[in-house]
Formats: C-alpha cells, sequence, structure tokens
C-alpha cells in the first residue's frame, strides 16, 4: 500500500513487545535474586495492571486535548528510558515501588496510541493490521529467547542492560513513527450506561476479568517457579517462545474459527482450557511434556479469548462507543484482572505454595466459564441445529 509506513510502525511493535519479552518473564528472577518475597515481588510486578486500570484513559484525554499522539509517544518513551535507571541505583523496595509506578504510568501511555494510529494509517486496508502486529510477536520471541540465553552466560544482573536495549528501540522508533490524521466518526449510539445494562456485556468484561486474574501466576512467577525446579533460562524462554507461537498460530487462524464457531463456543472452550491448564503447571512442573502442553493452551487461554473478546465489544459497543467499550475491556481485564490475580497469586505463594498459586487460575478460569455459559446467549441459528 503506497505511502503506508509498514517498517516504522512494525519497528516500534517489535521493539515494544520486544521489551515485554525480556521484561515479563525475567523480572521477577531479578527481584527474587535482591531477596524480595514473593509478595513484593507481586506488589512490584502488579503496578503495571495498576496503572492499566486508569493511565490509558488519563493519556488519551491529553490527546484529545492537544490533538496530537506522536509527540505524546515520544515522550513517554524517553521518560520511560530515563525513569528505569533507578533501578540501577537502588535495591530498596520503596525505591523499585516508586520507580515501578511511575515506569509504568508512562509504559502504558503508548500502545493504544499506537494502535489507534496504526489503524489511522490503515485506514480502509485494516486486514493488513496482523502483518503489523506481527512483528510485535516475533520482538517478543527474539527478546525472550535471547534474553533467556543471555541470563543463563551472563547472570541474571545483566537483565537490566538486555532490557536498556529495548527500551532505547522503543525511544528510536518512536522518533520515526509519523502521525496520522484522525478518522471522523458520525455514528449514532446509543448511551453506553444501556449497553452495560445488557446481562451477556457483564458477563463478557466479568469473564474477561476472570481470565486476566487466572493468568496472575503465570506473568508474574512462571520463569521463577521453573527455576526452581531445575529448568534453565534458556527453557524457560522457550517455554515462553511456544505459548507466544501457538497464540499467533490461533491468530492467524481466527477469521476461519469465528466464521464456523459461535462467539459463545469459542470462550467456551478457552476458558474450559485455562481451568485444565493452571492445573497442569501447577501439579505437572515436574513432567516437560506436560508444560509443552499447558503452553500450546495459551492459543486458547489468550489468543482465542483474547479475539472473541474484541469481536464482542465491537459488536455489543456500536458506534462512537466502541472506543469507550474497548476501554472498559482493557481496564477490567488487563487492568483489574491483572492486578487482582498477581497480588491474589503472591499471596497463595506465601502462604500456600507454588502448586496452589497456579491452580488458583483455574478457579478464575471456572468462573468465567459459568459467567459465560449462564449469561451469553445461545446464538439462534445454534438453538435451530437443536
Amino acid at each position: 500500500m503506497h505511502g503506508f509506513p509498514y517498517w516504522r510502525l512494525s519497528g516500534y511493535y517489535f521493539f515494544y513487545f520486544a521489551f515485554v519479552g525480556a521484561f515479563s518473564p525475567y523480572f521477577g528472577l531479578y527481584l527474587k535474586s535482591l531477596s524480595f518475597s514473593a509478595w513484593d515481588i507481586s506488589v512490584l510486578m502488579t503496578q503495571m495492571q495498576l496503572m492499566r486500570l486508569f493511565g490509558p484513559y488519563l493519556w488519551g484525554l491529553l490527546v484529545d486535548r492537544v490533538g496530537h499522539r506522536v509527540p505524546i509517544i515520544r515522550l513517554t518513551g524517553v521518560i520511560t528510558l530515563a525513569v528505569f535507571s533507578i533501578f540501577f541505583m537502588s535495591r530498596d523496595f520503596s525505591a523499585f515501588l516508586l520507580a515501578m509506578a511511575l515506569f509504568s504510568f508512562f509504559w502504558v501511555a503508548a500502545l493504544p496510541l499506537i494502535e489507534t494510529l496504526t489503524f489511522d494509517h490503515l485506514r480502509e486496508n485494516a486486514s493488513r493490521y496482523s502483518q503489523v502486529r506481527l512483528w510485535g510477536s516475533i520482538g517478543f520471541i527474539v527478546a525472550v529467547m535471547g534474553t533467556g540465553a543471555l541470563l543463563d552466560q551472563l547472570g541474571v544482573p545483566s537483565l537490566l542492560g538486555a532490557i536498556v536495549v529495548t527500551l532505547g528501540g522503543i525511544v528510536c522508533c518512536g522518533m520515526l513513527v509519523p502521525e496520522a490524521p484522525p478518522k471522523q466518526g458520525y455514528e449514532v449510539h446509543p448511551p453506553v450506561g444501556q449497553i452495560l445494562r445488557q446481562p451477556r456485556v457483564r458477563a463478557l468484561l466479568g469473564a474477561s476479568f476472570s481470565m486476566s486474574a487466572a493468568h496472575g501466576a503465570l506473568y508474574i512467577f512462571y520463569s521463577i517457579y521453573l527455576s526452581e525446579h531445575g529448568y534453565s533460562k534458556l527453557m524457560a524462554g522457550s517455554l515462553w517462545s511456544l505459548g507466544v507461537l501457538a497464540e499467533i498460530g490461533v491468530f492467524l487462524a481466527m477469521s476461519r474459527v469465528m466464521r464456523r464457531f459461535s462467539m459463545r463456543r469459542i470462550l467456551l472452550a478457552s476458558f474450559g482450557a485455562a481451568v485444565l491448564r493452571f492445573v497442569l503447571i501447577g501439579y505437572g512442573v515436574e513432567s516437560l511434556p506436560v508444560l509443552v502442553l499447558a503452553q500450546l493452551m495459551h492459543g486458547l487461554t489468550f489468543g482465542s479469548h483474547h479475539a472473541a473478546s474484541i469481536a464482542a465489544v465491537n459488536t455489543w459497543f456500536p458506534g462512537n462507543t466502541r472506543s469507550r467499550g474497548q476501554a472498559l475491556y482493557s481496564s477490567l481485564s488487563f487492568g483489574a484482572g491483572g492486578l487482582v490475580g498477581g497480588l491474589a497469586a503472591g499471596w497463595a505463594w506465601d502462604h500456600c505454595g507454588s502448586e496452589v498459586a497456579f491452580a488458583l487460575g483455574s478457579v478464575f478460569g471456572l468462573i468465567g466459564l459459568i459467567l459465560v455459559a449462564r449469561w451469553i446467549p445461545v446464538p439462534s441459528n445454534e438453538k435451530s441445529v437443536r
């Protein structure tokens, strides 16, 4: 497509998710090496989820006020890199908590702005979005594998340098990303409150909260858990990458899957997989084949769940309510759900053991399964088959 800044946007996605690949799987290991408790680690790592509750909304208000996204993307990238330097200077919990809060607040600003910027550049070619977003998944895999190998060779303290490289890439790519005029919307839409009164909408948002909470132990403690059971950092990175590869495969197939199966069925399968997956991780950690199977389920517990939920939000929040619907979905799932799930996992790890911390995810998965089965209706075409 002539004039579309494919490589500049793809490069940003690559480094943005490369940071996720270097930070999320391994920063908990770094905190553990500094002798922080599981509760301390969960409090620090869930600052990301806490800031996702309100950060994107505040940054969105600022964008509405100034009228431009790219300057904010660039500014927050520079500030994020500067704030991260605090981790080189101190090992005190209070300093780390302040640094994580500030770091997370500026870091959560970028992705929603880049997403809307990308779609505004794509215009009528929105189907090409997956070709750009794919580079984010590639960046994650490169970073998680490379960082795992680096930590095996140089030790956990080398993690900070690897993260700085990814943040530097975000800053550089942010300087190259061009602005695009936002789309103008003229659709008539019902009040958001009226949409939220629908049982299916409340059930979807509640189930999405439960699914993110189910992943709480995975996102914070998975690498620590594997390390404590004798797996190398490279093996941990390989298992993380396997989950992302499964996620990519599901994303590539979802257009065909969603033509064949209803959103309700896809969600039921996703939550059913979550119930099984986190029990397998909690009590099957000694078996590599079990862990491989559990990671392949990431394609269902994240990939198919996220794709079906996004599709439902786009359908059930019509017109100009879509952006607020997506904000609610993001805040309640990745924000509130991730926060509650992470803190619950930290508490369970300290008081009940690591196996229970992971198995707790199955309880959250079961809650989501019940919400979908009870309050999201069976489509009329499926009823007629019965």
